[in-house]
């Protein structure tokens, strides 16, 4: 029965907590006095916006993104399994080099079709 008590406070404060924040801030929100011009316009690091906000990116873009997340989530898998190579034995060396053949593979494939030129 205590760990249902827990469970039951624990979900008390989950939903209090947050409830309290919202009604907090809205109360104790500050409101200007007047609406004021400047203060529907974009920031841009103190320069006055030009041109429309909503511009399209070149999808080459994406493709360089796309292949810098991808070498990341590389990373990700390597240093794990750098930090435990004596425990995992040969096998793993293995395993490791065929994974990183197939990302080769696969950045090689990238170069070759002009993927990653920046135009």
């Amino acid at each position: 029965m205590d760990q249902w008590i827990a469970a039951a406070g624990f979900f008390a404060i989950a939903v209090l907590v947050p409830a309290g924040m919202l009604i907090a801030a809205k109360l104790l929100a500050v409101t200007a006095r007047s609406h004021s011009k400047l203060k529907s316009m974009t920031y841009e690091c103190g320069e006055e916006p030009e041109g429309d906000a909503w511009l399209q990116f070149h999808p080459r873009y994406y493709l360089v993104a796309l292949v810098f997340v991808l070498f990341d989530i590389e990373a990700v898998f390597l240093f794990p399994w750098a930090l435990a190579i004596e425990q995992l034995g040969g096998f793993a060396i293995v395993d490791m080099l065929i994974f990183v053949l197939v990302l080769l593979l696969g950045w090689g494939y990238a170069l070759r079709k002009g993927a990653l030129k920046w135009q």
